[in-house]
């Protein structure tokens, strides 16, 4: 082979590679801007799902996104559509943290966007944001705590099943499900479910006060009267403070746009959805982490018998 055309084929095989990788890297970029990290520049409105029974999973999922776009100067605000009937006290509390640490330590601007259900912690994860937006047939409020577990004590007696507790103190086996409770353990119980009663009406009061319909504005005693466990329409939830107005995620959208003062159309950014399998892109870049199912994707019916007492700001 001549020396020339030796020198053409290498040639052309740099010029391949290059094109190669500058095709891969674009490819990248693309990628990267629907996993929710951006390229380029410009000012974002970061959209992050809050959709389904809050639990820690979900607060822990929710708040990783949330750090991502609260650390990143070209997020001004952040929509959070919220689709779901509440869950865990503490999940809910955890999410609603972030949601106050972002407006106060990184001045970003928060929405809420309600889908179908905002209710008991989907409300109270809503209540510090600058403006909550809901359809008029949105069901939200459900403001307070409930406590429930399984007591099989008569079953236990009908199968001549005997527990055996042996304990440190009196309410160390406070709701065992194979005995009653006592009147001092209906007490404490109480107590707990008024204490996180009490942080969730503060919470409310917190981030709505002053809000609603002339002469009906929320305050404390106001919020109180709506905390009874009951539920409302989009429509009725702006006339007693709880939302802000009527509008559906497009509404909220625009309405985001601005508060920021972005103009044109609105640049969004959304976290990226879980992986199944690997693409070929993966394959390319030598992604060999093919997850599959974990124990935690199991059939959700297998802990339907945990007996253990669950505190929730949940909308049953």
């Amino acid at each position: 082979m001549k020396r020339s055309t030796l020198t053409w084929i290498i040639v052309c095989g740099v010029i391949l590679l290059c094109v190669f990788f500058v095709g891969l890297f674009a490819l990248m970029a693309v990628v990267s801007e629907d996993d929710g990290v951006m390229s380029g520049g410009g000012d974002r409105i970061a959209i992050v799902p809050v959709e389904g029974v809050i639990d820690d999973a979900m607060a822990k999922t929710v708040n990783r996104h949330l750090k991502q776009y609260g650390d990143d100067s070209r997020v001004k605000a952040i929509i959070l559509r919220v689709d779901s009937p509440g869950g865990g006290v503490s999940a809910s509390q955890e999410i609603h943290r972030e949601i106050i640490r972002l407006k106060e330590e990184k001045k970003k601007k928060i929405v809420i966007s309600m889908g179908s259900v905002a209710a008991s912690g989907g409300y109270y994860i809503a209540a510090p944001a600058d403006k909550i937006f809901a359809n008029p047939g949105t069901v939200t409020g459900s403001i307070g705590v409930i406590a429930e577990w399984i007591n099989y004590k008569d079953l236990a007696e009908w199968a001549k099943v005997k527990p055996v507790v042996f304990k440190s103190g009196e309410f160390k086996d406070t709701g065992s499900p194979t005995r009653e409770l006592t009147d001092r353990e209906r007490e404490y119980f109480q107590a707990m479910i008024d204490e996180m009663y009490g942080q969730f009406t503060g919470a409310v009061l917190d981030g709505r006060k002053g809000k609603g319909s002339p002469g009906n504005e929320l305050d404390e005693k106001r919020v109180k009267e709506l905390a009874d466990g009951r539920v409302f329409t989009g429509q009725s939830s702006v006339a007693n403070g709880l939302v802000d107005e009527i509008g559906n995620y497009e509404d909220a959208l625009r309405a985001t746009a601005a508060l920021i003062g972005m103009k044109g159309e609105p640049k969004t950014v959304t976290p990226p959805k879980p992986k199944e399998g690997f693409s070929i892109l993966d394959l390319l870049l030598g992604v060999t982490n093919v997850t599959g199912v974990s124990p935690v994707q199991l059939p959700k019916h297998l802990s339907d018998f945990d007996t253990s007492v669950k505190f929730k700001y949940q909308w049953k």
